[in-house]
Formats: structure tokens, C-alpha cells, sequence
């Protein structure tokens, strides 16, 4: 058999590639069946999921989130004059998506594109084809068991806070809500600056 018929040695990935790609590709799979089985009503006990945004845990609806993507190799392209949070568009799935930092959208430091950082899109059920970048992904929560807990300033997209049994904090997140506020709808510096949409 001709050597041509191989590809070079060079862009074969390694053993240990190849398994951390399986094992990363299979926990993608479980978080989208547990979205998937959220959506049926499957999960009797509610779950959302938990993700790093500026530093503060915050829990996402699984009904309102589409899919979590790792933001690697993928070019997010810049718009002129848009607010500093609004990172720019992405082409996902033969679409524009337009990507968000909601941490710097609620004053927090800016989310860095790293590592364990990934890229969560909108259900298309929102009307709106957008995404966040979250710092990371913490996995399910659980709501049982978690206490709610007094928040000063409450937005209608951001109103509950809650304690888990380790004393954690974590702040409840409405993208249904988000994507009616007038100031995530006008991301342009010319927008509505008087409207007071942050902490």
C-alpha cells in the first residue's frame, strides 16, 4: 500500500489527546441530556446549573440555556462602539450569535476567555440568539435545601439569593427576564445610561 495513504505522523493526536477529548466530549453529552431530561420534566427535584461569573456563584435555569460550548479556537469579532460587556458576534451553527460577559455587565471584574472558561447559549425559546462567557461551569444544584437569603439592590433578573449547606452563596439568574431589560437590549455607548440595570 502506498505511503500516501497515511496521513502524516504530525497531525495524529497523541494517546493522552485523545482520551482527554473523550472524557471532555462525554461530560458535554451528560450536561446536555441533563438539560435535555430538565426540559421533559425527567428531574423531579429542581436543578440548575451552576456557574463562576466575576468571582460570584450564580445559578442558570437549565430550561433557559441551549448548549455549553468551549470558547477555544473559536473568534468572537469585535462591534464598534458597543458597551465594554458586549464582547461581540459569534458564528456558531451557521448563525451569528452575539456573545455577552454578564459579569462585567453587573459592574464585576471582566471575564477572561480561559481554560475553564465556556461559552452557554440562550434556549432559542427566549427570542434572542445570544450567549454569556462564564468563567466556569460548576455543575447541577440543587435548589432543595438551599436557604434564601436578603439582597440589596434585587433586579428582576437577578432577585434571589440563596445558601447552600455549606455556606455558600449563590445568586439566582433569569435570562427571561435579562433579555427584557432595556439596557441589555441597547448595547451601544449612544444606549440608555440614566437606566440603572447593575449593582
Amino acid at each position: 500500500m502506498p505511503t500516501s495513504a497515511f496521513p502524516p505522523a504530525a497531525v495524529l493526536p497523541t494517546f493522552d489527546a485523545a482520551r482527554r477529548q473523550g472524557r471532555l466530549r462525554q461530560y458535554q453529552l451528560q450536561l446536555i441530556e441533563r438539560v435535555q431530561a430538565a426540559r421533559s420534566g425527567a428531574l423531579a427535584a429542581r436543578k440548575e446549573l451552576g456557574v463562576m461569573l466575576g468571582g460570584r456563584r450564580c445559578l442558570l435555569d437549565l430550561t433557559q440555556l441551549g448548549e455549553i460550548v468551549i470558547p477555544a479556537g473559536l473568534q468572537i469579532q469585535g462591534v464598534p462602539l458597543a458597551q465594554d460587556w458586549y464582547l461581540g458576534l459569534l458564528a456558531m451553527r451557521g448563525r451569528l450569535t452575539a456573545v455577552i460577559d454578564l459579569a462585567r455587565y453587573m459592574g464585576e471584574p471582566a471575564c477572561a476567555a480561559g481554560g475553564d472558561s465556556r461559552i452557554i447559549t440562550f434556549s432559542p425559546r427566549l427570542g434572542m440568539n445570544c450567549a454569556l462567557l462564564v468563567e466556569r461551569v460548576l455543575g447541577l444544584r440543587q435548589q432543595r435545601g438551599m436557604q434564601a437569603m436578603s439582597l440589596h439592590d434585587a433586579l428582576p433578573w437577578a432577585a434571589q439569593a440563596l445558601c447552600d449547606s455549606e455556606g455558600q452563596q449563590w445568586l439566582r439568574l433569569d435570562l427571561a427576564q435579562l433579555v427584557q431589560s432595556e439596557r441589555f437590549l441597547d448595547a451601544g455607548f449612544g444606549g440608555a445610561p440614566a437606566h440603572k440595570d447593575i449593582f
